[in-house]
């Protein structure tokens, strides 16, 4: 019998089922046959679907919470939406240096998830103190404001940014852990693990679905501690089915050698201690006899400078291989395109906040007397996405593949390119819907009558929704997999971690540009484009400028992404 990927080494059958550089829970090495695969995959995709739930259980409805219980400005309140959401997604980089350095991806998760569950339970208390009454309440240009004790709001800001630092801990680690119960050297469990990926977003995206139409209903119209105690409930439930899991779990081996953060750290530090250091012959010499084995690539030449020791020469004295140095261009490669994604991330950033003020203006009746909540309008997004993955991965891929000859139909960097396209003529989408919302506010006599609700249906809304949908599916998904794909293996959670930094850095950007824009518009009487009273404001202009932003962002992406060259061994 011969294992899969080795032709003509016979092996016998309890070798074949032995996956390398696996264990199970007791240490022993890991067998195919009764660990890791699918009978483990369930488990943590059952985990993600419920950690989405509690973290969107938290984020969909958090800029009502801030503008009615804490009663914030709609300019602040999307402002700490957007620092908070940009922590969560900068934290991920700490979790996944934590685990990929020292306590490993299943520690991590369990971890994080008592922060989750502790964070998530200090929230719902914060919930449930006693509020202000309404005669305490300060009535400012017809719009009513409420402030809680400062003790209160100090304790749901600590509840708040503790559920992040969970999600850190949680998120790049349990998408990795899944993918590490399928062995990529094996045919069968290779092809498992990509269609992993795609369930993997099905759950995630079935989460948030759940959150929007059932959550935010509990939370805007029966009670607030309830809508934040159905989550900690959920996240102790998402604990209890990860460590049910833990006999079937595959665990990785770590090596002996160097961490891969020192491998990569030591090949900057020693081109910057050699730049000015001209190789010798004999190093020109040596490089040509390796370069048959150990093809070293032009770009970021001046890197190749850490493989020369200080003379000059490649002896004894240097202190990296050709495979650090290549491992330290595959990380830099990775931050173009990091950066020419950030413009779609702080698109991404409008559907939870000032998406959801709109929709509380304007009519939002579906019929049987039913008002649905604003904020569950975002489930839209995941709706959307559900129903295009499968018409994307049957029938666009394989059309795409007969044209192209790829495997995927269309490259990564091809993939992301669209969705950042279909995010830019969702801000024009956005703006026009505006122009309409304020010309009816207009037409109406309700300019000044912000808590009367206008004429228009919540229906006009949509279509915005589902563009930021469908733009996830080609850039979201695509981030996800370049990230995966493109950093060195030993590095796969800190891939998830960066993907998730781009949303991360994202919403801090879509921070500073609303506090600008505030302070541009808001003084000397005029009124701000983010006014309280949205039929006063401007959004429009600010979906205008992101529009034009996206453009460039798109435009820079597309430069870099023509020169990228991706690893060897890529699936593209």
């Amino acid at each position: 019998m011969t294992i899969a990927g080795t032709p003509g080494g016979p092996e016998s059958p309890l070798l074949e089922d032995i996956v390398d550089g696996y264990t199970d829970h007791n240490g022993r090495p890991a067998r195919r046959s009764t660990s890791g695969g699918w009978r483990s995959a369930y488990f943590i995709i059952g985990v993600e679907v419920a950690e989405r739930f509690a973290y969107s259980g938290v984020q969909a409805n958090l800029i009502n919470y801030l503008t009615g219980r804490l009663g914030q400005s709609m300019a602040t309140a999307a402002e700490n939406v957007n620092t908070w959401s940009g922590t969560g997604g900068l934290l991920p980089l700490v979790g996944a240096f934590v685990a990929d350095s020292y306590l490993g991806r299943y520690r991590t998760i369990i971890i994080a998830s008592f922060l989750y569950i502790l964070g998530l339970g200090l929230l719902t208390l914060s919930a449930v103190l006693p509020s202000p009454s309404p005669s305490d309440c300060k009535e400012s240009n017809q719009i009513t404001s409420c402030s809680p004790p400062q003790l209160q709001i100090i304790l749901f800001f600590f509840s708040l940014y503790l559920v992040a630092a969970g999600q850190g801990g949680h998120k790049p680690c349990t998408q990795a852990f899944g993918a590490d119960q399928f062995d990529g050297r094996n045919p069968e469990e290779c092809k498992a693990k990509s269609s992993f990926f795609n369930w993997w977003y099905f759950g995630l995206c079935f989460g948030t679905v759940i959150t929007y139409s059932v959550l935010s209903y509990i939370q805007e119209n029966l009670n607030w501690g309830l809508g934040f105690g159905i989550p900690c409930v959920v996240m102790i439930a998402a604990l209890l089915l990860f460590l049910l899991g833990t006999r079937t779990y595959r665990y990785s081996v770590k090596k002996d050698e160097k961490s891969p953060f020192v491998r990569i750290g030591k090949v900057f530090i020693a081109a910057a201690k050699n730049w000015q250091t001209m190789p010798s012959l004999v190093a020109t010499e040596e490089s040509a006899r390796e370069a048959p084995h150990h093809q070293v690539s032009q770009q970021f030449k001046c890197l190749n400078k850490a493989l020369l020791a200080p003379d000059g020469s490649k002896g004894n004295g240097r202190q990296c291989t050709i495979d650090d140095v290549e491992e330290a261009k595959a990380v830099l490669r990775l931050f173009p395109m990091w950066a020419t994604c950030l413009v779609y991330a702080i698109v991404l950033a409008q559907s939870s906040t000032f998406f959801t003020k709109q929709g509380i203006t304007i009519d939002r009746s579906i019929g049987w007397g039913i008002d649905i909540p604003a904020s569950s309008l975002q489930a839209f997004i995941g709706l959307s996405i559900v129903l295009i993955i499968p018409i994307y991965d049957r029938i666009l891929v394989p059309i795409a593949r007969t044209l192209t000859r790829k495997p995927s139909g269309i490259t990564m960097l091809q993939r992301i390119g669209t969705g950042m396209f279909l995010s830019a003529i969702s801000m024009v989408v956005a703006a026009l819907v505006e122009m309409k919302r304020l010309k009816t506010a207009q037409e109406h006599g309700l300019v000044d009558m912000p808590n009367v609700t206008l004429p228009m249906s919540v229906w006009w809304l949509l279509p915005q929704y589902i563009l930021f949908g469908v733009s996830d599916v080609f850039t979201i998904v695509g981030l996800q997999e370049f990230f995966y794909d493109q950093v060195p293996i030993e590095l796969r959670s800190v891939g998830i971690a960066l993907y998730l930094s781009i949303l991360g850095v994202g919403s801090f950007l879509s921070s500073f540009l609303i506090s600008a824009i505030e302070k541009a518009t808001g003084g000397d009487g005029q009124h701000s484009w983010f006014n309280d009273n949205l039929n006063r404001a401007h959004l429009d202009y600010y979906y205008w400028v992101l529009a034009g932003l996206s453009a460039v962002g798109l435009s820079l992406y597309l430069y870099f992404a023509k020169s990228y060259i991706y690893n060897r061994g890529s699936t593209l």
